[in-house]
């Protein structure tokens, strides 16, 4: 098998620049591919089709950065930060199209697509205003038919998602694409469900080391278009194992997405003035509260100054 690390930028120059179908991995702000979506920012991409189980921080940048033309998702948060500012002010002004599902749908459509599935049969959305919304949009993802092995019974027929390309983070994997989740695994299956497949991850380790603990390995290099080695590459999302969530940055930009002059100041200092994700993290926080985020490796989270420094 062939050597399948890249450097990020070189990964992101690979999504055409316009017009794009991704799928982002994450929840919330846990294993957000951050780095990956501030790059396609800096690279500026443009009519993006972006789907997610459940919008997050790197799906609100893409959005108010103009580079998302379609989304569909099931909603999203910062948790208890705030809201998408951005993705809620395109929704209300139609700026972009927009269809919305319950989490359960749409996974069930990326399940679809992992499974190599035209579409999925399914009792959930029947009776919602959810389902009717997406009827009246004439959407071709959604269709009320009958059962074939039972009268009088209605099921949705879910079509499958398989995107261009897929991005999730991870905390590590080998160099021929073997890739390690620990702890939720929320996206697996919209990374098996797209035709290349992206995996930012906290580091690289031998395949000495995926052939030492087999059982670890959560996505098979069979599966693995690109792994790109990338520190801290969710922050200031948090990482199972690795490190904890900044609420710093997080409580800053909860603010800053519910306007958009100060939406667009958060993204010129942050994103387009960083040559790239270490020059990112330089602009964001001091090398102690990032060292501070990380993990014990005994209890599995951050002790000592986290405390005072992150909450």
């Amino acid at each position: 098998m062939s050597n399948k690390v890249i450097e990020l930028t070189e990964a992101v120059r690979e999504i055409p620049q316009d017009g794009a179908e991704v799928a982002l991995g994450g929840f919330a702000i846990i294993r957000n591919p951050i780095a990956f979506a501030n790059e396609m920012i800096r690279q500026k991409k443009k009519n993006l089709k972006l789907y997610a189980v459940l919008g997050s921080m790197d799906t609100d940048l893409l959005v108010g950065a103009n580079c998302v033309s379609f989304l569909a998702y099931s909603g999203g948060s910062l948790d208890r930060f705030g809201r998408l500012g951005r993705i809620n002010e395109s929704i209300e002004r139609n700026t972009i199209e927009v269809e919305e599902y319950s989490g359960l749908s749409i996974s069930l459509r990326f399940l679809a697509g992992s499974l190599g599935m035209p579409f999925v049969p399914t009792k959930t959305l029947l009776g919602t205003d959810m389902l009717n919304n997406l009827q009246n949009k004439k959407s071709d993802a959604i269709k009320v038919i009958d059962s074939p092995f039972s009268d009088n019974d209605k099921i949705v027929a879910l079509k499958a998602i398989n995107p261009d390309f897929a991005v999730i983070h991870a905390q590590m994997a080998d160099e021929k694409g073997n890739v390690i989740i620990e702890g939720p695994r929320w996206d697996l299956e919209l990374a098996l469900s797209a035709k290349k497949l992206f995996v930012t991850v906290e580091k690289i380790v031998s395949n000495k080391y995926i052939k030492k603990y087999p059982e670890k390995v959560s996505i098979p290099s069979i599966s693995t278009y690109k792994v790109i080695e990338v520190p801290y590459g969710a922050f200031p999302s948090s990482v199972y194992n690795c490190y904890d969530y900044y609420s710093k940055l997080l409580k800053e930009y909860a603010k800053a997405n519910m306007d958009a002059f100060q939406f667009n100041k958060f993204l010129q200092k942050y994103i387009l003035n960083s040559k790239d994700h270490s020059d990112f993290l330089l602009k964001t926080c001091t090398l102690d509260e990032l060292l501070n985020l990380k993990v014990d490796p005994h209890y599995g989270y951050p002790i000592g100054l986290r405390g005072k420094q992150n909450e």
